[in-house]
């Protein structure tokens, strides 16, 4: 099921406590346009499908990343497109927007896109593996 776009946003600003709806909406464009350079495929276009059509197109037109970046190096990638964000507002800024999407998207989808991204990502999604 398709999240709607005003739903999304109030997930992402719950969890990432912003100020506005415009600061979640920031954080969701910068995350997923990173996220969609690490996806292929149908698991690219299962995610699309269950997202707002706005943030879907992001997604479908992502950042181009010349490798898969480690989880570390994704956060520091989403400070340097958020103005004025430091890597620990980022680290905030990717789990609460990772988060929503892991919740709209279910286990299934989510074990596939886990898949596809390098090992570490289950923290940035809010689901930490055990050990």
């Amino acid at each position: 099921m398709t999240l709607r776009r005003e739903a999304f946003l109030v997930h992402v600003t719950e969890r990432g406590q912003y100020g506005t709806p415009e600061e979640a909406e920031r954080a969701a464009r910068v995350v997923l346009a990173l996220l969609g350079a690490h996806l292929v495929g149908d698991v690219r276009a299962q995610l699309a499908a269950r997202l707002p059509e706005a943030f879907a197109l992001i997604l479908l037109n992502p950042l181009q990343s010349a490798e898969p970046l480690p989880p570390e190096r994704f956060v520091r990638a989403t400070a340097a497109w958020i103005e004025g964000a430091t890597e620990q507002t980022a680290a905030w800024d990717v789990s609460a927007v990772l988060s929503t999407v892991a919740d709209a998207v279910g286990e299934d989808l989510l074990g596939q896109i886990l898949l596809q991204l390098p090992a570490g990502y289950e923290l940035l999604f809010g689901r930490p593996q055990p050990t």
